[in-house]
């Protein structure tokens, strides 16, 4: 397999990684044969991915620019994956110039390509690093640098929590990072479901199965267990809903009955 000239060396492309998948969905061009094929193995049993993902994607982009109303001029954006148009730092340093952007990723794939994006932009940055790993995170220079921790954030934890299984605790690593902010620092967060998806179960199930199979695990959570993330916090309206259905700005009607697959929330912390 020959290895494309913006591959970063060392990493193994014969193996398929979460972010370079999720680019593909997107209509990227950073994303290796193996991931292709894991995708389309998963679009098997459940087609209407890429419209999830892309109402991933739509959602993210009217959190940031409901976070940059409020005030938020910080942003932790954890498993943020390889840029794509719309990145946060483009959303809220529009909205709000100077508004600092971390971005947090353990693909090396991601991490090197946004390096490479925010080439020469002060307020923005990223960093290697893990969601199970909480404290590494606010220890590294790259935070300290950025983030004041005197001052409210907007956490970003879009579809990335259903990456981590119950037995690496997401809740502590969530609970770790509210506590570590400052009082009115918002948390922002979409995450997979077997509710809304218009397919029978059994039928998503084997989508999953592609995940597991390659070691990377799609957990879905009921809406009970979403919610658990948001301890802590005060739910901003309308609460934990459908993706499309949070603070749209198109017509409901518009929607694939896809993009109805899974929740997505604010929450504020006092």
């Amino acid at each position: 397999m020959e290895r494309p000239a913006w591959a970063p060396r060392g990493i193994d492309i014969s193996v398929p990684s979460v972010s370079r998948i999720y680019d593909y969905y997107l209509g990227g061009s950073h994303n290796f044969d193996v991931d292709r094929q894991a995708a389309r193995k998963a679009m098997e049993f459940m087609p209407g991915l890429p419209k999830i993902m892309q109402a991933n994607r739509a959602f993210l982009r009217r959190a940031v620019r409901f976070a940059a109303d409020e005030g938020i001029t910080q942003f932790l954006d954890i498993g943020s994956g390889i840029p794509t148009f719309g990145n946060v730092h483009e959303i809220a340093q529009s909205a709000s110039p100077g508004a600092r952007v971390l971005y947090v990723d353990n693909d090396p794939v991601a991490v090197a390509h946004s390096e490479a994006v925010l080439e020469g932009n002060e307020d923005a940055d990223v960093v290697a690093a893990d969601l199970r790993k909480p404290q590494e995170i606010l220890a590294s220079s790259q935070f300290q640098r950025l983030i004041d921790q005197n001052r409210p954030v907007a956490l970003l934890l879009v579809a990335i929590l259903h990456f981590v299984e119950d037995e690496d605790d997401p809740y502590e690593a969530v609970a770790q990072l509210r506590d570590a902010l400052a009082p009115g620092s918002l948390l922002v967060v979409s995450h997979a479901s077997y509710d809304g998806i218009p397919l029978p179960p059994e039928r998503a199930e084997g989508a999953v199965d592609v995940y597991k199979n390659i070691r990377n695990p799609l957990i879905m959570r009921s809406r009970d267990e979403i919610a658990r993330f948001f301890k802590g916090y005060d739910m901003v309206e309308p609460g934990l809903v459908p993706m499309p259905e949070w603070r749209p700005d198109t017509a409901l009607e518009d929607e694939d009955p896809y993009s109805y697959s899974g929740f997505a929330g604010v929450g504020r912390t006092a």
